[in-house]
């Protein structure tokens, strides 16, 4: 046995580790935290401190019995799980758990997987900090806290299943105000005025075209018309031209959150992917560690950064320099997120890896590089009776340092910094331009956009709600719970009014454009909303920004050892509690997020929509009349906030009956997925942009023949003896279907030339190989192991030509059959 035991987080941790360590070093993993929080108890003693009550989970006591016995027989135990405050929680349980003392017990932390670096924590190994292990039990406890009483509140008052999280709930109400900022946004039209100046060409007789924009937006329609007049007989100049250097400095290297956004918006990769593919990266010791919110490098990086650039692109691109970390509870790791080997350009593995290392490797050099040097032009053009001057902007680079490598990207809020200014031709001061035509363009204000998961990163990030480690599960939870969803919208057209000024003559017309197309936003839904409008009413200190960031800010200072958990949890719980317990015992007039829309004109019962059950719902009528209320599931792209009484009322058209054919009553209907046809048991789906209240008897029954003829070309064979098995085509080939459930016919063996029994056999035997328990992949079968292999695949081939010949008995054999 070796003397010393190495546990760490994760096997794939675990094996790159061991490349590094002796033959007196065994490395175990832990597979993450070997105990936690009671799942559906409380597990919190109130009166006691707030005493945590932890146990094992079923699937990991096999684990820990393995872990004890290997503990027991080394001579030192090394923990070495993360060095962020949740690694400190894991290895402190497992000094618990397996009854480890101080004597054979060492904490070591490193934040790259690299020989030297591992070799480096065993030469400097310390105790466990439990000031790190304290502030990841508070926040585990006031999670558990604000789960466990403010859900049963939800369940009561809103909807039952539902559940709340303490930073997720204010991730919700980030983008359920800005849904609203979006909804009562009122668009002000302005014109925008660009024209297109002509400069001669000195080399010959044609002309370079010089784009220029009016230095201010007119407001109306008539004052732009105004100006277009006056432009007329305009003898436009050139009155200033100005010349400047300008400096473009490297962004620092990746924290946790800029990685995510960056990797968003250059690889399109989700929040949560991201952290998934760098954990890989890091576990095979290809980067540093994946959580931080420090963007300092070592002294070794920018070494061997530098000592990169000067061999790829020479020593004048090169430019090492130091970030600071503008997070005051910078506390999770000690450097940004880089390669480890900063000579490695590329890596082997996965596509997504070496997309995302390409990324990582490509921001830390070019944070080490020269900055961007460049000349931007700007000439002013003006004429005498013309109000107002048209700018013209232009960038030379003259050395493009960091840029030869990396161009940083930006999320919708910066678009006016990705536009890029073009090359101006070569200009002269009071130089007489003509110009080819002046356009003024109606413009609309934008509204704000909806959150990406980059961006709504970024927001958190701004207000101090949450820490790396926890963005990518918050915005995992929130769309999990479907309390927010991720999508695209369609565009719709807007029409503007367009003035041009070409030839002396001014031409007026109206264009069609298509605005409001997003793709892979993040949209609050009804349930989501009516959640968030209710905690902020009732709840407001936990939907509260500032009250989230100063909850992070005490656990940062748990953390350092200034201030005591068991204290900050008392006087959140002394405020907290009550109010759960008021909420509970108020009584309401009507449900929660229930909107009256008016009244049903034939009945006139009240018309409502809430969230019911199984979603948002349209309700006619109340629970005290006579007769029960009618209910109607929303359409999907419809919310309880702004619908209509007439959309409303749309909702109880369907199912419409149109009469019966075949003598069985053929009914239009809406679904979950949209309107359909229903007949004999079966339903169509009506065709997108035709209208379930306007569809016509005869069309419905074209969608019901068409739907036949489908389902014709796909049957091959059934029998009447066993109705529950049909031999169809799928879209993979022909296949037996029985009993729910499909098999795959063999390639050598004709669909229509199989029988009955020879069908029951397929079936038999695919069913026997699936109920057979999977065995992991042997490295070379030997001796008695493969003789046993052998009879097995000899056993098997007879059954399957047992099961051909069946067929092949059927008719007339095919061609191939024949072969």
């Amino acid at each position: 046995m070796q003397k010393n035991l190495v546990i760490v987080e994760s096997p794939a941790k675990a094996k790159t580790i061991e490349k590094f360590l002796g033959n007196d070093f065994k490395v175990m993993s832990s597979y993450g935290h070997i105990r936690d929080l009671k799942k559906k108890d409380f597990s919190i003693d109130i009166e006691n401190n707030f005493e945590p009550s932890y146990e094992i989970p079923a699937d990991k006591k096999a684990l820990v019995s393995e872990l004890k016995s290997a503990a027991k027989k080394a001579d030192m135990v090394w923990l070495a799980s993360d060095e962020d405050r949740e690694g400190e929680a894991i290895s402190w349980h497992l000094y618990e758990v397996l009854g480890l003392t101080p004597e054979k017990t060492k904490r070591i932390v490193f934040h790259e997987i690299t020989k030297s670096a591992i070799l480096h924590a065993i030469e400097q190994p310390r105790e466990i900090d439990h000031n790190l292990v304290n502030a990841q039990q508070a926040r585990r406890i006031l999670d558990r806290i604000v789960g466990f009483e403010l859900s049963p509140v939800l369940w009561r008052k809103v909807k039952p299943s539902l559940s709340a999280g303490r930073v997720q709930s204010v991730a919700v109400r980030l983008i359920v105000e800005r849904e609203r900022e979006i909804q009562n946004f009122e668009t002000t039209p302005a014109y925008r005025v660009t024209a297109v100046f002509l400069i001669p060409n000195d080399e010959d007789d044609t002309f370079v075209e010089l784009k220029a924009e009016l230095s201010k937006r007119l407001k109306t329609k008539e004052e732009a018309e105004a100006f277009l007049q006056s432009c007329k007989s305009a003898d436009f100049t050139i009155d200033d031209i100005t010349t400047r250097p300008v400096k473009k400095n490297p962004a620092p290297p990746f924290t946790t959150s800029t990685l995510q956004q960056e990797a968003a918006r250059k690889l399109s990769f989700t929040v949560a992917q991201t952290m998934m593919v760098a954990q890989r990266l890091y576990e095979s010791g290809l980067i540093t560690y994946m959580r931080t919110d420090s963007v300092n490098l070592s002294q070794l990086a920018i070494n061997t950064s530098k000592q990169a650039i000067t061999n790829m692109w020479g020593e004048h691109y090169s430019f090492p320099r130091t970030f600071a970390t503008k997070s005051k509870g910078a506390q999770e790791a000690h450097e940004a997120i880089r390669p480890t080997y900063m000579e490695n350009a590329d890596i082997d593995g996965t596509a997504q890896e070496k997309r995302l290392y390409e990324l990582i490797w490509k921001r830390t050099i070019a944070s080490q590089m020269a900055a961007a040097e460049l000349e931007k032009t700007t000439a002013t053009i003006g004429a005498k009776d013309v109000e107002g001057n048209f700018t013209a902007t232009g960038e030379v680079i003259k050395f493009d340092g960091f840029l030869h490598v990396y161009r940083e990207s930006y999320d919708d809020e910066d678009l006016e910094q990705k536009d890029e200014a073009a090359i101006l031709p070569p200009l002269t001061l009071g130089q007489t331009l003509p110009f080819q035509g002046i356009m003024a363009t109606e413009r609309f204000t934008q509204r704000p956009p909806r959150y990406t998961e980059a961006s709504l990163v970024r927001k958190m990030e701004e207000l101090g709600i949450g820490r790396p480690s926890t963005y990518a599960p918050t915005i995992s939870t929130i769309q999990n719970r479907q309390y927010v969803e991720k999508g695209d919208k369609e565009g719709e057209d807007r029409n503007y009014n367009l003035l041009v000024l070409r030839d002396g003559q001014i031409k007026d017309s109206v264009e069609t454009e298509v605005v409001g197309r997003e793709k892979s936003k993040l949209f609050p839904t009804d349930v989501g909303t009516v959640v968030n409008d209710f905690l902020t009413e009732y709840f407001p200190d936990i939907l509260d920004y500032n009250f989230t960031a100063n909850i992070e800010k005490e656990f940062d200072e748990i953390a350092t050892g200034h201030k005591e958990w068991t204290e900050i949890m008392k006087t959140f719980y002394t405020g907290f509690h009550p109010a759960v317990e008021e909420t509970l015992n108020i009584k309401m007039e009507r449900k929660v997020g229930e909107r009256l829309l008016g009244d049903d004109p034939k009945s006139g019962k009240p018309v409502s929509v809430k969230i019911g059950r199984y979603g948002p719902v349209a309700q006619i009528g109340t629970a005290e009349d006579e007769e029960k209320p009618r209910f109607s599931q929303l359409r999907k792209g419809q919310s309880i906030e702004t619908i209509s009484l007439e959309e409303a009322l749309d909702l109880f058209k369907l199912p419409r009956d149109l009469g019966e054919f075949e003598e069985v009553e053929v009914t239009i209907g809406a679904g979950r997925f949209g309107p359909y046809v229903r007949h004999n048991g079966k339903y169509v789906s009506i065709p997108k942009g035709v209208d379930p209240l306007e569809i016509t008897y005869d069309e419905a029954l074209e969608l019901i023949r068409l739907k036949r003829e489908e389902e014709a070309k796909r049957h091959i064979k059934s029998f009447t003896e066993e109705p529950e098995l049909e031999i169809k085509n799928g879209r993979y080939g022909p296949y037996i279907a029985y009993k729910g459930k499909n098999y795959k016919i063999p390639k050598d063996i004709v669909p229509e030339d199989l029988s009955l029994e020879a069908s029951l056999d397929i079936v038999k035997l695919q069913a026997d190989k699936a109920s057979k328990p999977r065995k992991a992949k042997a490295k070379k079968a030997t001796g008695t192991t493969a003789a046993k292999t052998t009879t097995a695949k000899s056993a098997a081939t007879k059954k399957k030509t047992a099961a051909t010949k069946k067929a092949s008995t059927a008719k007339k054999p095919s061609t191939k059959t024949a072969k």
